[in-house]
């Protein structure tokens, strides 16, 4: 366990190869066997502003630190309340939800270069910032010490653009409220879809979100609204994939391609795992479920959305010593 920068940087210099890092461990699905090497717990805390750089060190639980900015009138994060897992997760997965990304804030990342040996600030263009990805992820390089977030000193969130989160809030698309009633709004709206942990609720008891939205290119769009419109199931909600390569990439809602696929809220396969009775993209288990019939389930309802709509469902939790 690390509780300190050098602790971590020592602990991970030491370590030999395959090295597992966890915080929270919440985006993180281990195969039955366990890990094939060491595992480095990081514990390190620590968050300071300086004119509106916020520095949170990679062992702080997330939601403390939204629950904090918000608190403090810092604005750009508070979309991404109730969101499991630690600070130094975000940039490894660019967390998103809701219509808020951290590489929209990130303004440098702390690493640990295992091959270099040394410590650098990676700047967002070398982070590599894609859609629930980056370079920091599937690769064990660069270890995340902290990271650095550019915010508003405002009462009032960040431009809303998420239409239900909107709704939610009385406001218009793009219109703002009080960065209070946000994180409020998006805590109710991840509790009633199962994304918020309660130890009495197995409906809540998943990665959260197992499959990311499939991103298409334009033609791959139009031949999957082809096929969709030619089996009569409509379209399902999509959004233009933001950024200057993005060339029209449009991304569609794997929630929906679950459902329309055969897979309702609830699907279980015998044993105690199956999806969540309040959200599709949720793989959860019941109580003593294993990672092999986890995988079972996941792999059923990726053969089935690859079948009926030609579109493949990736995963986005980190898969140690397993494959999908």
């Amino acid at each position: 366990m690390a509780t300190t920068e050098n602790e971590l940087i020592g602990a991970v210099r030491a370590a030999p190869d395959p090295l597992v890092l966890l915080a929270g461990g919440s985006n993180v699905v281990i195969g039955d066997a366990g890990v094939p090497g060491p595992v480095v717990l990081i514990r390190t805390r620590g968050v300071e502003v300086t004119d509106r750089i916020v520095t949170v060190a990679a062992g702080e639980p997330w939601d403390g630190v939204c629950a904090a900015l918000v608190e403090a009138g810092f604005a750009g994060l508070e979309c991404l309340s109730g969101i499991p897992g630690s600070a130094g997760a975000t940039p490894i997965q660019n967390v998103g939800a809701y219509g808020q990304e951290v590489a929209e804030t990130i303004v440098g990342v702390r690493v640990y270069d295992r091959v270099l040996d040394e410590v650098r600030t990676m700047t967002p263009p070398e982070c590599g910032f894609g859609y629930r990805t980056s370079v920091f992820k599937h690769d064990s390089r660069r270890v995340v010490l902290s990271v650095d977030f550019a915010l508003t000193e405002d009462r009032l969130s960040k431009p809303v653009r998420y239409a239900e989160l909107a709704r939610t809030l009385g406001v218009e698309p793009g219109g703002r409220a009080p960065l209070a009633q946000v994180r409020a709004a998006v805590l109710e709206l991840r509790a009633g879809k199962g994304m918020v942990l309660d130890p009495d609720d197995p409906d809540t008891w998943s990665v959260g979100s197992f499959f990311t939205n499939p991103v298409l290119t334009p033609a791959e769009h139009a031949a999957f609204a082809e096929r969709a419109e030619a089996a009569g199931v409509g379209l399902p909600v999509s959004w233009p994939v933001a950024g200057g390569d993005s060339s029209g990439l449009v991304k569609i809602s794997a929630a929906w391609l679950i459902e329309h696929a055969g897979f309702g809220k609830g699907h279980r396969l015998p044993g105690p795992v199956g999806l969540s009775r309040k959200h599709t993209l949720a793989l959860t288990h019941r109580g003593g479920g294993s990672t092999a019939e986890l995988l079972a389930l996941a792999r059923e309802i990726q053969t089935g959305v690859l079948d009926r709509f030609r579109v493949r469902l990736e995963p986005e939790p980190v898969l140690v010593n397993c494959s999908l």
